[in-house]
Order: C-alpha cells, then sequence, then structure tokens
C-alpha cells in the first residue's frame, strides 16, 4: 500500500475516535443535565452511550496499534540485542494476529447468524450493524501490526510509542535544568 494511503488511514482512524468520544461524552453530558436538572431520564442516550464507548475503545486499539503504543511487557527485551529484541516482538505480535484472525473469523459468523429481530434493547437497532465495527476495528488493528512490524523489520524504520519518546525528552531535559 502506498504512503498516501497509509496516511488517510491515519487520519481517518483518529477522526473516527474523536468523534465517537465527542459525541458519547456530549450525549452522557446530556443525560446527566436531564436527570439532575428536568429530573427525567433518556433512555436510549445510555445505551447508544456504551456501545459507542464499545466502538471507541477498538478503533482506539487500532489507533494505539499504528502507534505501537499498547502496553506490553518490555523490559526483558530492551536487555536484549536490538535484532533479537525486534524478533521476539514480532514473534509476540503474531501471535497477537492470529489472535485477531481468529476473533474476526467467529465474530463473522457470530454476526452472520444473528436473527433479524435481535435488536438493541432501547433502540431498537439491529445487532449486526451494532457490532460489525468491531471486526472492522479488528481487521484494520491487524493491519497496523502488520505495518508495524514491516517498518520494524523490513524498513529498519522504529515508530515509538509517542509517551516513551515524551517521557525521554523530559528525562534529557531534567540534567539540563539542574546545570542552570
Amino acid at each position: 500500500m502506498t504512503a498516501a494511503l497509509w496516511q488517510h488511514l491515519d487520519k481517518l482512524e483518529s477522526y473516527i475516535c474523536r468523534i465517537l468520544l465527542a459525541v458519547f461524552v456530549t450525549l452522557l453530558f446530556v443525560q446527566i443535565i436531564a436527570r439532575q436538572v428536568f429530573g427525567f431520564s433518556i433512555t436510549w442516550i445510555e445505551e447508544f452511550s456504551v456501545i459507542l464507548f464499545v466502538w471507541f475503545a477498538y478503533f482506539g486499539a487500532s489507533y494505539a496499534a499504528r502507534m505501537a503504543a499498547h502496553n506490553r511487557v518490555t523490559f526483558h527485551i530492551r536487555m536484549m540485542p536490538r535484532q533479537l529484541g525486534r524478533l521476539v516482538e514480532a514473534i509476540g505480535d503474531l501471535f497477537w494476529v492470529m489472535f485477531n484472525v481468529i476473533f474476526i473469523f467467529y465474530a463473522i459468523r457470530y454476526i452472520g447468524a444473528l436473527k433479524p429481530f435481535v435488536k438493541a434493547q432501547t433502540l431498537g437497532w439491529p445487532m449486526k450493524w451494532l457490532m460489525a465495527p468491531m471486526v472492522v476495528a479488528f481487521v484494520l488493528m491487524t493491519l497496523r501490526i502488520l505495518q508495524v512490524n514491516y517498518l520494524k523489520l523490513v524498513l529498519g524504520i522504529d515508530p515509538r510509542d509517542p509517551d516513551e519518546v515524551e517521557i525521554e525528552l523530559a528525562q534529557q531535559e531534567l540534567p539540563e535544568r539542574g546545570k542552570s
């Protein structure tokens, strides 16, 4: 895939996460105001907010996979020579990809087996459509894991966790501040 396509995918995932977060937080705020100020509850908001939060979590996981920002134990990998550490991470990621493929397979089977009358309780929407974004997110996450490993193992580019980079920069600044 071309670099431009990956950049568009980066932006798309980022926008999807932002929109989902903004909508579910806004809906929950409206629900709180409705309960506390007006004394009534909007029944569909809670169900829709939960659905949006789950979608946000899965699409966020896909985006985090691209940023190499997933939680993992790395102290032992850092003690290894760089190439060996990358290989051990790649083997771990291979298990992750296998899990994702199994999840995608069974999720598609499950969604396909849902009957048309199986609907969200308060929204009344077919559950098939409410569960489909999870499959899309797991497909994207699998692509991202493969992309990061391609960058690391083939191109020699090391996409790093943004938080890790910030911590290293802060640690470098500490001794400099002490000198002044």
